[in-house]
């Protein structure tokens, strides 16, 4: 998990940096609305302060989310008044915390934005377009909604997670069919026929005398530890 730290006041930042960095958080720190706005991609949790030299923290709140960016911020500001509080809320702020401030209140709510993380990375299994929603049972292909019966949902869900892997009629037939031998049953490539024209027929790959995979880049498993940075508890 990286956490990234927008403000100008280089005690504070320091501060911050050195705390994270001893309990095991990737960090990275910018001074400028401009730099906080052109690494947002790269970060997962965001502290940012209000008072930035450039541009006002809800300026850049309002642009990181307008980009539809995803990280979670936390506001960091002397702006003590509720007025401020709300507007960063409404605006997308995750958490909102006035200073003077404790090292260990901050480290609470960071921990609490990574468990949030979490939890979504834990409800979805995304590889390039396509994205899965355990929870929901939903799938989309490049933002489009595709409707998929349950066996559909499930055989796709098997080759989301073999992370690219290729999987025998064999394997298939037990993970998705629940059966431990082939009886002869065509159902597997029947299936992949049906994925191919809901998802995209170059998205899953034959391979000869051995079986089926998902063609992408990157996969990854809501259940699979490894796909995410340990991150301290």
């Amino acid at each position: 998990m990286k956490v990234l730290i927008v403000e100008d006041e280089d005690k504070i930042a320091s501060f911050i940096v050195k705390g994270l960095s001893a309990v095991g958080y990737e960090t990275e720190r910018v001074a400028t609305g401009g730099e906080a706005i052109e690494r947002a991609p790269g970060a997962d949790v965001m502290v940012l302060d209000l008072g930035l030299p450039d541009l006002d923290g809800i300026e850049v709140l309002r642009r990181i989310r307008a980009r539809d960016l995803e990280p979670q911020v936390i506001v960091l500001t002397a702006r003590a008044e509720l007025g401020d509080r709300v507007q960063g809320l409404e605006l997308g702020a995750d958490d909102y915390l006035v200073k003077p401030f404790a090292f260990e209140e901050l480290l609470a709510r960071i921990r609490a934005r990574v468990r949030t993380i979490e939890q979504v990375e834990r409800r979805h299994l995304r590889a390039d377009a396509i994205s899965m929603d355990l929870l929901e049972r939903t799938v989309s292909v490049d933002g489009r909604r595709v409707e998929l019966s349950a066996r559909q949902f499930e055989l796709l869900e098997v080759l989301l997670r073999s992370g690219g892997a290729v999987l025998t009629r064999e394997q298939l037939l037990e993970q998705v069919w629940g059966l431990s031998f082939d009886p002869g049953t065509n159902v597997v490539d029947v299936y992949i026929g049906y994925l191919r024209k809901k998802i995209g027929a170059e998205r899953i790959e034959t391979i000869r005398n051995r079986g089926y995979r998902l063609t992408v880049d990157r996969a990854g498993s809501a259940e699979d530890p490894t796909a995410r940075a340990d991150v301290p508890s």
